[in-house]
């Protein structure tokens, strides 16, 4: 019940903050849209903890703010590489393993890596992401698994353990 109110409280935001229109007739749509959303959402059964992952909320904004300061740097560093005939760009590609116990941790790591200039995640493949970095050495920054380590930290409490299937003699 409690991600249902805050899947509908998330499109009640989003829409208020997009539409830019306060009549009353148009913010009955609105909330006549999102009760419909809502409803539909709930008839597909699709309301989990990956579409609605209320268990990251708290350090949601702290994940942000430090990717944000990985972006700004990789923007400094591919700049540095395009303007300066010193700094190498040599395209390398390499698997990096992920920690994540649920996939939307990997799909966090791997939009992160994407996210971050200099580096595009290519495939997913169970535990392990094949990335294309400008470099060598940014390459090996992401190997190092400070982003991985704090995707993994972020998707940590209140998951359900991945499912086990297939185990068997």
């Amino acid at each position: 019940m409690l991600r249902i109110v805050s899947l509908g409280g998330a499109l009640v935001v989003a829409w208020l903050l997009l539409s830019g229109h306060y009549t009353p007739l148009i913010l009955a749509f609105g909330l006549f849209s999102v009760i419909a959303v809502v409803a539909i959402a709930v008839r597909m059964d699709v309301v989990d903890h990956e579409s609605v992952p209320i268990h990251m909320t708290g350090r949601f904004l702290s994940y942000w703010i430090w990717l944000a300061r990985e972006i700004v740097k990789a923007n400094i560093d591919v700049a540095k590489r395009v303007w300066s005939p010193a700094l190498p760009i040599s395209p390398t590609l390499l698997w990096l393993k992920t920690s994540q116990p649920g996939e939307l941790g990997q799909v966090i790591y791997a939009n992160s890596i994407t996210l971050t200039p200099g580096t595009v995640s290519v495939s997913l493949q169970e535990d392990r992401i094949l990335v294309h970095a400008i470099a060598r050495e940014v390459g090996d920054d992401l190997a190092a698994g400070e982003m991985d380590q704090r995707v993994t930290r972020l998707e940590a409490s209140g998951i359900p353990a991945p499912a086990q299937g297939g185990q068997g003699a």
